[in-house]
């Protein structure tokens, strides 16, 4: 098996479980402005966008006021993020390998604080490339290229991890490897474009071997 230089992950449906304090909030956001009930099902197709990107998609007014007030509702769900079960043994592993780690997400400086950095989970990440490092965001390029150029790394030195159609294309744009994390995609699609497919975050430990 190739041996890869650096894991990049998405965070949402990848690294961390953040599902319900996110779509149950927007629920609640969805019931207010437009006074409609749509069930978690329904909002589950939003689960992979970009949080103003919903707000477009919902043809919300006042988007950025909006989208305010849904990252607070977020915030202050009781159930938080939760970190998948294996990634306790993951990220030491691959950092006793040597194998650099990294993140690319659309989460904001500010959620990653709360999500990533105040977990103790950042210790683990060289670099974090987020929502405002960009002009661009997935399934564009940029994001990825970036990590690229802050880790110093050619493209068939680094694996891309995520859940998302949106994390493959980014893959495929930015022509490096995708490794589809099955366990995050709630729709469990299927991802033509990915060299690798991993059932469970414990599964990553393969690429060490």
């Amino acid at each position: 098996m190739k041996r890869y230089k650096a894991v990049i992950y998405d965070i949402d449906g990848t690294v961390l479980n953040t599902l319900n304090m996110n779509m149950y909030p927007l629920m609640k956001i969805i019931k207010e402005e437009l006074n409609e009930d749509w069930s978690f099902e329904d909002v589950l197709k939003f689960a992979a966008y970009p949080g103003m990107k919903v707000m477009e998609e919902l043809k919300i007014p006042d988007k950025e006021k909006t989208y305010a007030r849904w990252v607070q509702y977020v915030n202050e769900y009781e159930e938080g993020a939760t970190l998948y079960e294996g990634f306790e043994k993951v990220f030491p592993a691959f950092e006793e390998a040597g194998i650099t780690q990294a993140v690319v997400s659309a989460k904001t400086k500010a959620q990653y604080q709360i999500d990533m950095v105040d977990k103790g989970l950042d210790q683990y990440m060289k670099v974090a490339i987020l929502a405002e490092d960009t002009q661009k965001h997935k399934p564009d390029p940029e994001p990825l290229l970036e990590c690229l150029k802050r880790l110093g790394l050619e493209k068939d030195e680094v694996i891309y991890i995520g859940d998302a159609q949106s994390d493959c294309l980014a893959s495929h744009n930015a022509q490096i490897d995708f490794g589809y994390a099955k366990w995050g995609n709630v729709n469990k699609e299927e991802m033509n474009g990915a060299a690798m497919v991993f059932e469970s975050p414990l599964d990553l430990l393969h690429l060490l071997k």
